[in-house]
């Protein structure tokens, strides 16, 4: 079996078309570790592509926004216009849709699917320590997890944790092989809107029989994406940031 693995596509469709077309034929089936929507211009064709083609989604901080389940005030200024207009866009069964979707951590065969950390969906997991205070709450010994926009993760091992590594800019992909008697904690990376410098779209495959997790990174059409964000006129920094990975 092997999975595409996505998370944080924030209602980009470019990004999310060129995510599928680097993907085409290396995987069975598809896992999101949550925010379809949010920050991009498209909720309706995000949403109606996940009901209609991923076996589980769990919920993200802005799925939960643009559903009208969060409040806002922990938000800022961008994300709050951002999170309004979605959720006047979406359509009743979108948004239905997005009211439903289940809490991580999502126990599969053999790994879990998260959103944040497993203490606490909203929790950010982005420096060792972070990871230090996680790591007893996993529920397996592979954990896929989205909600920093930073692909790579970690390795948690008796002896310590190690930073994994994401393709360079170089590069249009990077295998981790998984090594028994160790933890992985792995972030796909960000669809939408990647935040570690490299504007690229990101996602991942993993082989459960090779035991293997590679992260991709492909190119998309950035400046159709903007284009789609002013033209709804939401804040013109959702879509500079496009274009810096940042």
């Amino acid at each position: 079996m092997r999975y595409l693995i996505v998370s944080d596509i924030h209602a980009n469709r470019e990004a999310l078309d060129a995510t599928l077309a680097a993907a085409s034929g290396l995987y069975d089936e598809i896992l999101c570790c949550g925010d379809v929507v949010g920050y991009g211009a498209d909720p309706n064709y995000a949403v109606e592509w996940a009901r209609a083609h991923v076996k589980i989604t769990v919920r993200g901080n802005h799925d939960r926004a643009c559903a009208g389940l969060e409040d806002l005030e922990s938000f800022n200024p961008a994300a709050q216009r951002s999170a309004l207009w979605t959720r006047a866009e979406l359509t009743v069964e979108n948004l239905d849709w997005l009211r439903n979707l289940p809490q991580g951590p999502a126990a599969l065969e053999g790994f879990e699917l998260l959103h944040g950390s497993p203490i606490d969906e909203d929790e950010y997991l982005i420096s060792l320590h972070d990871v230090v205070q996680a790591a007893p709450y996993l529920g397996a010994a592979l954990s896929f997890f989205g909600h920093t926009h930073l692909q790579g993760g970690f390795l948690i091992h008796r002896n310590g944790i190690r930073r994994l590594r994401h393709p360079a800019p170089t590069e249009s992909s990077l295998v981790i092989e998984l090594e028994h008697d160790v933890a992985y904690l792995i972030n796909p990376g960000s669809v939408g809107q990647p935040r570690d410098g490299d504007p690229r779209a990101a996602f991942a495959i993993y082989s459960v029989e090779q035991r293997t997790v590679e992260l991709f990174r492909t190119r998309y059409d950035v400046a159709s994406a903007q284009k789609k964000i002013r033209e709804a006129s939401l804040p013109d920094l959702l879509a500079e940031r496009l274009a810096l990975g940042a």
